[in-house]
């Protein structure tokens, strides 16, 4: 490959926009001051390491330079200047005399207040410029960031928010209108023809809305919207509802939300009177796929179309109630 190709590459392309994000997002919290971090005393890293010392029971430098990746030397040289600040102090272990405890002084922490109440000031500025709508897509966004790049939840997997299931509001609509438009055209690349039949499945569903035979669930988590799904009747079989527009947003995949979305659809139709339940789906929506295949759906049809613009499968699949 040329250089030319490789400098036009998708992958070049990438990587010259996470780079870019890089020094945008470093300049903006000041992690380029030439009087320190935030105007502090302190580097960068310094901050990081005062952070988890406040953060930390006593830890060893050992585990703090496996924490934050870096070299034992390095630490070490940083830790000593700490210390001749009287900033960090160093309790020799009890169970390992080549090990030291690590804590913050007196000293320490007060210059960790300081340093932290001016991150938080930063950042309540920077939240300042942006609606409630954007605050919340920010947040989203950050969200998916740490988990698509292996970052834990803040108290491992155990402690993730719960999440609650709710009937729509009026302006819900619109949100599920837009996610499947966003999601589906940046995982999956299909156009303008795929929003269209989303927003006139949500017209027909609301325009003749029967109470009795149909339902819509929100999955909110946050305060924020994360997933949707539909049980709507189908207008040319009597007793046969359909699943529609089941979407998790991927900030929440993992949690089994999708699962219990389909499970609602399942106990409600039954309660309906429904004999039967069926969605239309595409083979390339392999997650959704296997939710379908675990809860009792058969494959029943296929055909392959280019409705969204690039050529697809169409499944149709059903489940016996």
């Amino acid at each position: 490959m040329s250089s030319h190709a490789k400098a036009t590459s998708p992958l070049a392309a990438r990587i010259a926009a996470i780079r870019r994000f890089n020094r945008f997002y470093t300049r903006l919290v000041g992690a380029l001051d030439e009087g320190g971090y935030l105007h502090s005393p302190f580097s960068l890293t310094e901050g990081r390491v005062l952070f988890e010392l406040a953060h930390r029971d006593a830890p060893t430098a050992s585990m703090l330079a496996a924490e934050l990746g870096l070299d034992a030397g390095y630490l070490s040289r940083l830790l000593q200047r700490l210390h001749r600040r009287r900033l960090v102090t160093r309790t020799r272990s009890p169970h390992d005399g080549r090990q030291s405890h690590l804590s913050l002084t007196a000293a320490g922490r007060a210059a960790f207040r300081k340093l932290d109440g001016d991150a938080d000031a930063l950042v309540e500025q920077l939240l300042a410029t942006l609606d409630d709508t954007a605050q919340r897509r920010l947040i989203e966004s950050i969200r998916t960031v740490s988990a698509l790049l292996g970052d834990p939840a803040p108290d491992g997997p155990r402690a993730a928010p719960p999440y609650l299931l709710r009937p729509p509001g009026p302006a819900d609509y619109g949100w599920i209108i837009q996610s499947h438009g966003d999601i589906y055209a940046r995982e999956f690349g299909w156009g303008p023809r795929f929003l269209s039949l989303v927003a006139r499945v949500i017209a027909d569903y609301v325009d003749d809305f029967d109470p009795a035979l149909e339902r819509c669930w929100i999955a909110e988590r946050d305060g924020q919207n994360v997933g949707s799904v539909f049980v709507a009747k189908d207008t040319t079989r009597p007793g046969v509802a359909k699943l529609r527009m089941l979407l998790v947003l991927p900030s929440a995949r993992g949690l089994g939300i999708g699962k219990r979305l389909v499970d609602e659809c399942t106990r409600f139709a039954r309660e309906a009177g429904y004999h039967t339940l069926s969605l239309w789906t595409n083979s390339v929506l392999t997650t959704a796929r296997q939710i379908y295949a675990d809860a009792g759906y058969v494959l029943v049809r296929t055909e392959v179309h280019d409705t969204f613009g690039k050529p697809l499968t169409a499944e149709t699949w059903e489940l016996t109630l």
